[in-house]
């Protein structure tokens, strides 16, 4: 064990915060150590949007299930999958031979590299995150961005090959939620190959873990295991235009 370790192992999410700012100079440094984190072949295929006007937050809190913690938090920061500044960087060298020959084809509509943007998105946001915490500041996702995700599209001026994939939450904690478990180990961590016989015992082992947790968390008033969570989440039709806005977003063509 060292101190990133423990830090690691003590996140949970943040949804109240203090009135207290968070200087500009700690989320510059927060989104430095962002910029440090991998990243696919040196794309850095993400931007972040800091949203400072509290009439858009308050929009995009609308848009986003009314979580109130996104008009409360002192930082709120959208992070973008972004191909377009790609794109461009690639426009300075897009100019026939002097042969009469086309530049060469662009692949930046596949399917591949939404996913590399994605995890670019994902990685750096994590970091993130970790350098938030470190400084003592507390932090919560916000995936609900993509519930109305043509609006918030327009609403923040994204070009094609932009796709806002999660808000984040950032200040001073003002409460000390429980740590939600997770899975354990031997369920998530196999040897050589996919192990299919682990797979029920971790999820027998998780639902009482998870069961206990949300009947703490509740007071007694819940306690749904997690395979039923899972089965509400899988039997809900979540976010269904997700396809048709990122194949209009020019992404995912092949």
């Amino acid at each position: 064990m060292n101190e990133v370790i423990e830090l690691l192992l003590k996140h949970r999410s943040i949804r109240k915060f203090t009135a207290d700012p968070v200087p500009v100079a700690a989320v510059e440094t927060i989104i430095r150590a962002a910029q440090m984190a991998s990243t696919s072949s040196n794309v850095q295929a993400y931007s972040v949007i800091s949203i400072q006007d509290p009439k858009l937050r308050e929009q995009i809190m609308q848009m986003s299930g009314q979580q109130d913690y996104i008009t409360q938090c002192p930082v709120f920061l959208v992070w973008c999958a972004d191909l377009y500044r790609l794109s461009r960087a690639a426009d300075k060298h897009a100019t026939c031979d002097g042969q009469g020959e086309k530049p060469p084809e662009r692949y930046a509509d596949t399917a591949e590299h939404l996913l590399v943007a994605a995890i670019d998105t994902a990685l750096a946001a994590q970091n993130a995150a970790v350098a938030a915490e470190s400084m003592g500041y507390g932090i919560c996702y916000i995936g609900a961005v993509r519930n109305q995700i043509a609006q918030l599209s327009e609403l923040l001026q994204l070009p094609k090959l932009v796709v806002p994939l999660f808000g984040m939450c950032i200040g001073v904690p003002d409460q000390a939620p429980l740590i939600r478990p997770r899975l354990p180990l031997e369920g998530i961590l196999f040897t050589d190959r996919y192990q299919l016989e682990r797979i029920e015992q971790g999820i027998e082992r998780y639902d009482q873990v998870y069961s206990e947790y949300m009947s703490e968390r509740s007071k007694g008033k819940v306690s749904t295991p997690w395979s039923l969570q899972m089965h509400k989440r899988l039997t809900e039709p979540i976010r269904l235009h997700m396809k048709p806005f990122l194949q209009d977003k020019g992404f995912m063509k092949r």
